[in-house]
């Protein structure tokens, strides 16, 4: 699994920030050192696209291929080696030097790149080709209305159960928070936690699927203030902190909640993780093992995945000012071509096709636990919302820690993050 998606993925569950994930390769402190591939097919036109650097082997010469088989323009891959390619990206895009026709941006456009006019809508493109994609996915990518991005491949987090041990103990899978408690309790034993998160007790990576799994959004529709200032929500954070508390959630494994090792060496009976654990897990436990979303909490709960998508974009004003050149080639490669769909997400690691209907063409997902994984975005995804921003999710993440690990009222320790969401939110919305 590639450690930037990685990254992103943890800071969609309230991960304030990455440490943990430390990436492949090094920043280079702005000196990017990207090697570009030129494919030569032919065609009069010039585009330059830009990717972050996938830790799968034989991604970089698949997007290669990819753009030389295009004929309508030569297109310059340009990969970007390091963990802080957002960064680098957001950087050229203000600065307006060498800035890409077509990028990968993870969850799509950024609220910054769309309010600064940095990026092109592309709806027209999409075109009547809207409803072959993931729903929640697309939203994501969407804004008022318009489409900011194409979605190229979606990562997921989701909960892994040994099978054996549940039947054992005489238990289904669970679907909601009670039952997972009830299930951890049962199976937990002196060699092995009942569930497992993250060695901090899942305060970092389970934490917007607390909103979610309550039943509730990060922000109201027009995103001026939270929405789950309720008392069921509060209610759901103090049942956390009890299980918390309860010593069947296991907070010391040999890895963090990312890594199968855990789950794959017996550790923990359930783990939260990511579908790119899938083959490790499978390889080990055979069918003994199952996947679900992260259970309902409470009476008005709902179950929750979320998930991490890079969506392709086209620049306004990229180093070779042709948009509509631009915008055909993204229509090309992540509408029309969906034989290199299937490869980008089958090939290279375990992914999920942005286009559900190709996910029976992806052999580690059209069957098993992989199938049922992949159905899971349609029916329980979630991602954060265009104007959760760092600083909310900080504040966010701060009053989690403090009412799970320090017992602080959670009315009080989120009405913190309320007035800070709503200051926030005044600043971005303008």
């Amino acid at each position: 699994m590639d450690f930037s998606r990685r990254h992103f993925l943890s800071a969609s569950a309230g991960l304030a920030t990455a440490a943990v994930l430390a990436g492949c390769g090094s920043n280079t402190g702005g000196v990017s050192t990207s090697s570009d591939s030129n494919a030569t097919s032919g065609g009069s036109g010039k585009i330059v696209q830009w990717y972050h650097e996938y830790g799968e082997k034989g991604v970089q010469q698949a997007v290669n291929r990819y753009a030389k088989d295009y004929k309508d323009a030569t297109v310059s891959v340009k990969w970007n080696p390091g963990t802080d390619y957002m960064k680098l990206l957001g950087t050229t895009l203000l600065s307006g030097s060498g800035v890409p026709d077509v990028f990968e941006s993870e969850y799509g456009a950024t609220l910054d790149m769309i309010q600064k006019g940095q990026v092109v809508d592309l709806t027209d493109a999409i075109g009547d080709a809207t409803s072959k994609f993931s729903q929640p996915v697309l939203d994501r990518m969407t804004l008022d209305g318009k489409i900011y991005a194409i979605p190229q491949a979606v990562d997921m987090q989701l909960l892994y159960y040994r099978k054996s041990a549940l039947e054992k103990a005489k238990l289904s899978a669970p679907t909601t928070f009670e039952q997972l408690v009830e299930a951890a309790k049962a199976v937990a034993t002196k060699d092995m936690g009942g569930f497992f998160a993250g060695n901090d007790g899942g305060v970092g990576v389970l934490g917007n699927l607390l909103i979610w799994s309550s039943g509730f959004e990060q922000l109201n529709d027009d995103h001026t203030d939270v929405a789950f200032m309720e008392q069921a929500f509060f209610d759901g954070v103090a049942a956390y902190r009890d299980f918390y508390k309860s010593g069947a959630l296991l907070t010391a494994a040999s890895k963090d909640w990312f890594d199968p090792s855990p789950f794959v060496n017996g550790e923990t009976a359930m783990q939260w993780g990511g579908l790119w654990s899938l083959s490790d897990i499978s390889k080990k436990w055979k069918d003994d093992f199952g996947v679900i979303p992260f259970p309902a909490i409470g009476s008005s709960g709902k179950q929750a995945v979320p998930f991490g998508a890079y969506g392709s974009c086209v620049a306004a004003k990229g180093v070779n000012n042709d948009v509509d050149a631009a915008k055909k080639f993204v229509k090309w490669l992540w509408i029309d071509q969906t034989d290199k769909q299937v490869d980008f997400a089958n090939s290279y690691g375990t992914h999920i096709p942005s286009q559900p209907d190709l996910t029976a063409r992806c052999s580690q997902i059209n069957s098993g636990a992989g199938k049922d994984a992949a159905e899971m975005i349609d029916k329980y995804g979630k991602a954060p919302s265009l104007f959760w921003t760092s600083k909310i999710s900080d504040a966010y993440s701060a009053a989690l820690t403090n009412v799970v690990k320090k017992g602080a009222d959670p009315k009080s320790a989120f009405a913190d993050v309320q007035s800070t969401a709503k200051a926030e939110l005044q600043r971005v919305g303008k």
